[in-house]
């Protein structure tokens, strides 16, 4: 367009100065150290526009190979562009083989070679190539040491869902070193430690990760609730109870889960008193089904008592199971049978559990009625199972 421009502003410009030159076309006389050259006007613009040709194709003659150079690297950067496209696009379809052919090829002319070498990294992953995998971020690492962390989360991510622990974890260590509290490493060392259930870490990690991490509330809490959970199970006394009931945040004393295993922990450890205690003043403050039942587990100083306080909450709450099981377990204590039996067999009727069909069992076993025993033990085996299991039939005495 701008030639074609040109093109005509040079006729324009010709045409007229042709009008006044063939009229009159001029003399010019040039004299340098005694040299004198004469030529008319005519000739003199044409020798200069000779000149200014003259150095034009000079300059492009000089500029060709460069030129040339960059049309030819655009190019081949189309290309790889083009197969970077069809590479990706072959992953997603599944024909992870053919698009890391393609990712790796268009690599090592590619403007963003880095998305080449990661999504080859994932096609081999996916294909199930670990070793070669490891070649394509190792690539990666080496080529381009700017987008290091970049690699490296790809590696630990890759690993993780390999379960490749030992490795993920060397990995997220190197990142640590290179970048300390990078809010994704941090959160991918989380998952680690969870899987691993090494809460202990989990534990020293968590105030990093509420402060530089991107993980959502929601699992986070998640992982606080377990870590205190698994801190109070793994306390061998009631004082290390106690001291890891301490250190549980004021806002999770009230979540349910960390208050079944506290006294749960309590109750393990021998210290039923204050769990009998503890539960009632808690089921005052809001009835809770799983710490009710808790409550049929302590064994008090007075039985009757706890009966009696358990007969008490069904006034409300009659036809909730697990506080018609936790009075039927008071009952067995007290050797009441016809009143667990009642109870237990209204669990049944509402809500059948395994606990319920197991003490149902250890009734029918007390009251000598052994083949309803063995049929109360099946069904609770077969709740446990998902199905239930037929009955084992009898043998004859020649059969046996």
């Amino acid at each position: 367009m701008k030639f074609g421009l040109l093109v005509i502003f040079a006729l324009i410009i010709s045409a007229v100065s042709a009008n006044y030159l063939l009229q009159d076309p001029g003399y010019v006389v040039v004299n340098f150290r005694g040299y004198v050259v004469e030529m008319s006007v005519p000739v003199l613009a044409a020798l200069i526009i000779a000149l200014f040709i003259s150095v034009w194709l000079v300059v492009k003659v000089f500029r060709a190979p460069r030129k040339l150079g960059e049309a030819a690297g655009r190019y081949r950067s189309g290309r790889a562009g083009q197969r970077l496209t069809r590479g990706v696009i072959e992953v997603a379809e599944g024909n992870f083989a053919k698009g890391e052919r393609l990712l790796a090829r268009a690599a090592g002319v590619s403007e963003a070679p880095l998305l080449n070498y990661l999504q080859a990294a994932r096609a081999a992953h996916l294909l199930g190539q670990d070793e070669r995998r490891d070649t394509w971020l190792k690539q990666a690492y080496e080529n381009l040491p700017g987008a290091a962390n970049a690699v490296l989360l790809t590696q630990a991510e890759l690993q993780l869902d390999r379960k490749q622990y030992e490795q993920a974890l060397a990995t997220l260590r190197k990142i640590e070193e290179n970048s300390p509290n990078h809010s994704h490493a941090l959160m991918l060392l989380g998952r680690l430690y969870y899987r691993l259930e090494d809460w202990q870490h989990l534990s020293t990690l968590l105030p990093k990760l509420r402060k530089y991490g991107r993980l959502d509330p929601a699992t986070l809490e998640e992982w606080l609730i377990r870590v205190h959970q698994e801190h109070l199970k793994s306390a061998t006394d009631g004082p290390a109870v106690i001291e890891a009931w301490k250190n549980v945040p004021k806002d999770l004393k009230k979540n349910t889960d960390v208050l079944e295993t506290w006294f749960s922990s309590l109750i393990r450890t021998g210290m039923h008193e204050k769990a009998e205690k503890d539960i009632a003043a808690e089921l005052k403050r809001g009835w809770r089904s799983p710490l009710v039942r808790l409550y049929g587990l302590v064994e008090g100083k007075d039985n009757t008592r706890q009966l009696k306080k358990a007969e008490s909450w069904l006034t409300n709450h009659g036809e909730d199971a697990d506080l018609l099981l936790t009075a039927a377990r008071l009952c067995l204590r007290l050797e009441l049978w016809g009143k667990a039996r009642s109870y237990l067999e209204t669990v049944i009727a509402i809500r059948p559990t395994p606990d319920a069909y197991q003490e149902y069992g250890r009734l029918l076993t007390q009251l000598g009625e052994g083949e309803a025993a063995a049929d109360a033990y099946r069904e609770g085996l077969g709740l446990v199972a998902g199905s239930s299991l037929p009955a084992i039939p009898h043998l004859d005495s020649d059969e046996a």
